[in-house]
């Protein structure tokens, strides 16, 4: 039986993380911060939130939570990765840095830095796969999607401007992935998708 109020972690190494907690708390789940193995294991899915994915994959290297990851993900975790958290979930970067590490278990390439600078972010109101209007979608230094594995749902792509048809949302499975920040403004229904997710899963 899913838990009414299951208990979803927010990877707190960097990034959004209240943000994300407060979100999650707004649908009814139980938000935790999670630092160390233990909190990991105490949870009914995760969000790895935005931030530099290089940095990101270095801290949880030396937090001893990299491994504990990767374990959680192949052992069926929910996870929902956004921005930098979707290239920790990519098994493949494009323009990585050297010797990046990830958490991996998502069948997709994503290129990092894809849409450019800071100073090139922009917003797009975008048709998701599942919700019946569009969401107002945030894009900070975001990646995007090269390619994804057959396995993987393909649940938004740009709808306009120069990097029109990218694919910037995916599911595959229990883990879910958004190049951009779903935790940015008041619309949660993007959250909303992933809460319900952990739910049916656990």
């Amino acid at each position: 039986m899913p838990a009414a109020h299951p208990t979803i972690g927010v990877l707190a190494l960097q990034g959004d993380v209240r943000e994300h907690l407060a979100a999650l708390r707004s649908l009814g789940a139980d938000p935790v911060s999670v630092r160390r193995p233990g909190e990991l294991a105490a949870c009914d899915g995760l969000v790895v939130p935005g931030g530099e994915s290089t940095t990101m994959a270095k801290l949880a290297r030396i937090f001893e939570l990299l491994e504990p990851l990767r374990e959680a993900v192949a052992g069926g975790l929910p996870v929902f990765g956004t921005c930098a958290g979707m290239i920790m979930l990519a098994d493949r970067i494009e323009d990585g840095a050297p010797g990046q590490e990830t958490i991996g278990g998502l069948h997709i390439t994503v290129r990092r830095n894809a849409f450019g600078r800071q100073v090139d972010s922009f917003e797009e109101d975008l048709d998701v796969d599942g919700l019946a209007d569009p969401v107002r979608a945030v894009f900070i230094r975001a990646p995007w999607v090269e390619s994804v594995g057959d396995d993987v749902e393909v649940l938004a792509r740009v709808g306009s401007g120069p990097a029109v048809g990218r694919i910037v949302a995916v599911r595959q499975g229990p883990l879910m992935a958004t190049s951009f920040h779903p935790e940015v403004g008041s619309d949660d229904r993007v959250h909303g998708m992933f809460v319900d997710l952990v739910r049916s899963v656990r």
